[in-house]
């Protein structure tokens, strides 16, 4: 477990370590490239950007909005009606519209990027830069759980490879203390999302055994391993991160393909929500800019220190924060807020609140069939096999005078793959609401588990509810949930739900690395690894065989 090292890539943080350690490293995972005197500019947004409303969106927002508000109102005082909630929200903006910092004395720096010589930066210390002066390239290599593949400078599929190996190499040889001369002694375990692309899988490889030099590697799906980090022989696994929300039911190691969904919504979508509805009850710093990434980050940092789903606990609060940007002073904001915090996660729930991003309105996504990611070096892929079994058949037309089963054989094969080629995903239907928008995460949790081709293993997922990811961890979640999915849940199945969030008092952020590095100390992992001479000789074929899941 020593040389074992499980590396797990997400949106907003890399989480990297050992197999052998408690808690892995956790990384911003961004890159700021020095940008040359004529160079073109680009910078990543930290979180998803907000999205321009036109008049009929902003109206149908603010009824949503003003509906939850006093849907709670009422439920916490029957008496009060309306204006249980309209006094205290006026009440509230009138302290913010006036509210001024406090500026504390002697903590301005000069945090000039001129006098940061490095040409690349890594991590947590992208936030060290003035990024006011624009001497740095700000990349994320991955956007929404995908490579980050853009038109802009640092956008193509090299580029993207080139960022992740340099973020990857920081970590082990600066944080990790490896040596770079030894790594060939190493493994490496990559957690992959449970819609994969095939193409970038073996890029991966290719990045891992070629490009960074681990001795042998192996791949599993963030689903399956967070059962196995979890304990647990099945589930219906719900994994919300900061840019993507994706379910799927995992049996046996297995996660059955036809439950896969993925949703571009997350918990940075949650932090912008909650910045539109600060900014209804007059926020006030008034300077904030969604293109700073010290502000998005201060943002983030209200979210997870203070939202919440304790709807009973609604009421005027006074909150606090604080803002330190390059070359002022250090201001404290004060600020009164009503229910502002538990709306803004209420947004999984309720998603045209998500109009703020437009993240309602993104197709979901499914997994392609194999037919869809065809590559020329995979010669068992289905494009291969179909054009293989057409040349056959011709020779075989040719050649063969009494040949009509073995003709009949050839077109039954040859027919199967090119349904499977003019298969395409559109069980969009099953993801989408009668308006077009996304379905809520409880809805979307029903409709997997009712994909499932069993009652029995139904009843199991049913039964078995495992909440992953960091984009979701506020108190009270469990409770609420409970409380939503108990309405949509068919009636026969209503006894059955139990929702597991932390399982043996592992953090829900780390399940799925602390499954991956289980599975890779298992007698049976022997099987899995794939070597880098394999890899250089077989290629995708290799690939193919020895990866844990359905190809």
């Amino acid at each position: 477990a020593q040389n074992i090292v499980v590396i797990q890539p997400g949106s907003t943080y890399l989480r990297m370590g050992r197999a052998s350690d408690g808690n892995p490293l956790r990384i911003l995972h961004v890159i700021a490239r020095r940008r040359k005197p004529d160079g073109s500019k680009h910078q990543d947004l930290f979180l998803p950007s907000l999205k321009e409303l036109n008049e009929e969106s902003m109206q149908e927002l603010e009824t949503c909005r003003a509906q939850l508000s006093r849907a709670m109102a009422v439920g916490l005082h029957p008496r009060g009606g309306n204006r249980s909630y309209e006094i205290p929200q006026q009440s509230a903006a009138e302290f913010n519209k006036y509210s001024k910092p406090e500026i504390i004395a002697n903590t301005s720096n000069d945090w000039d990027s001129v006098e940061y010589h490095e040409e690349v930066v890594v991590g947590e210390d992208v936030l060290k830069l003035n990024h006011s002066k624009a001497h740095y390239n700000l990349h994320f290599p991955i956007r929404r759980g995908e490579f980050n593949i853009h038109s802009n400078v640092g956008g193509s599929l090299f580029s993207v490879l080139t960022d992740l190996q340099t973020i990857w190499e920081f970590v082990l040889y600066k944080m990790m203390n490896i040596l770079s001369k030894d790594i060939s002694r190493y493994k490496a375990v990559l957690v992959v999302p449970d819609i994969y692309n095939r193409i970038h899988l073996g890029e991966y490889m290719t990045l891992l055994l070629k490009r960074i030099g681990f001795g042998s590697c192996f791949i599993v799906q963030d689903h399956v391993s967070a059962t196995f980090g979890a304990g647990l022989g099945y589930a219906c696994v719900v994994d919300v991160g900061d840019q993507k929300t994706s379910v799927s039911c995992v049996e046996d190691g297995i996660s059955h393909s036809k439950t896969r969904v993925r949703f571009d919504y997350g918990g940075g979508d949650v932090s912008q929500v909650l910045y539109w509805l600060l900014k209804t009850c007059n926020f006030p710093y008034q300077e904030y800019d969604e293109k700073n990434l010290l502000d998005t980050w201060m943002l983030q940092q209200l979210k997870e220190n203070y939202c919440h789903f304790f709807e009973e606990t609604i009421g005027i609060v006074e909150k606090n924060f604080v803002v330190h940007q390059p070359c002022t002073e250090k201001r404290i904001y004060t600020f009164r807020t009503l229910d502002e915090f538990i709306i803004a996660p209420l947004s999984l729930f309720y998603i045209e609140l998500l109009t703020v991003t437009g993240a309602n309105k993104a197709l979901p996504k499914t997994q392609s069939p194999c037919s869809l990611q065809s590559h020329p070096e995979d010669c068992f892929d289905a494009e291969y096999l179909r054009e293989t079994g057409r040349r056959n058949k011709e020779t075989l037309e040719h050649t063969s005078l009494d040949g009509t089963a073995e003709n009949a054989e050839e077109e039954m094969a040859t027919d199967g793959l090119e349904q499977e080629r003019d298969h395409r995903n559109n069980d969009w239907d099953y993801w989408l609401q009668a308006d077009g928008q996304l379905i809520s995460i409880e809805q979307a949790i029903v409709q997997c588990i009712e994909r499932c081709p069993s009652e029995e293993l139904k009843r199991k997922m049913y039964g078995c509810i495992l909440l992953v990811g960091g984009g979701m961890k506020f108190p009270g979640l469990s409770k609420w949930l409970q409380k939503k999915l108990s309405e949509k849940i068919p009636a026969g199945y209503r006894s059955e739900h139990c929702i597991v969030i932390s399982p043996k008092d592992i953090d829900s952020e780390i399940t799925s690395w602390k499954g991956a590095a289980i599975m890779s100390c298992l007698e049976s992992a022997s099987e899995l690894w794939l070597s880098e001479s394999e890899w250089t000789r077989y290629g995708w074929r290799v690939l193919r065989e020895k990866t844990v899941f359905l190809w």
